[in-house]
């Protein structure tokens, strides 16, 4: 079930979460595009600046389709973002468990570490909005014993990495929507 979010009630409330939102002025299809557009990331998204499909030893597949199952590498990821490389770059290895072109809504969750140590789910979904424009919301919510760091330690840079990413989505959406491609 959805909320009037977009987003899916989510399994925990966890230690803390970071998220962001914002309105675009683009069509959701268009939005989705890019979002999906990960190769593309490096030229727009100082948070996440690569994500790929890979096996479950991290080694890149030759057929980066995702899909749900997948297993996702993303690295580096920018804390504070930043189009330059920054004084902690950090990784994370994940399962995609939703991947709706339809709803327009991509989820995964963290893998890297048994979930009493860290658990981290993220959502990110597009809504309609009035006027043909496009809201943009995502959030990932962490928990287990190490989450207690995170939050200390790097919890505001993730979040103002949330909002640069939202930030530069909007940025390329909307610019790839006022070039008609």
């Amino acid at each position: 079930m959805t909320s009037s979010t977009g987003l899916p009630p989510l399994s925990s409330k966890g230690v803390f979460s970071a998220s962001s939102s914002c309105v675009i002025n683009a069509p959701r299809e268009v939005v989705w595009e890019v979002l999906m557009d990960w190769k593309s990331y490096k030229e727009w998204n100082p948070f996440v600046r690569s994500q790929r499909i890979t096996d479950a030893r991290k080694n890149l597949l030759p057929d980066e389709t995702p899909r749900e199952g997948c297993y996702l590498y993303i690295s580096p990821v920018n804390i504070p973002p930043s189009f330059e490389s920054t004084w902690f770059p950090s990784s994370a290895f994940e399962r995609i468990t939703a991947l709706d072109h339809e709803n327009y809504r991509a989820a995964w969750v963290n893998i890297d570490m048994p979930h009493w140590l860290l658990n981290a789910e993220r959502w990110q979904a597009l809504v309609e909005v009035e006027g043909g424009k496009t809201r943009y919301e995502t959030i990932e919510v962490f928990d287990g014993l190490l989450a207690y760091l995170i939050k200390v330690f790097v919890g505001n840079g993730l979040k103002r990495g949330f909002i640069a990413m939202a930030e530069g989505l909007k940025s390329r959406a909307e610019e790839r929507y006022e070039r008609g491609t």
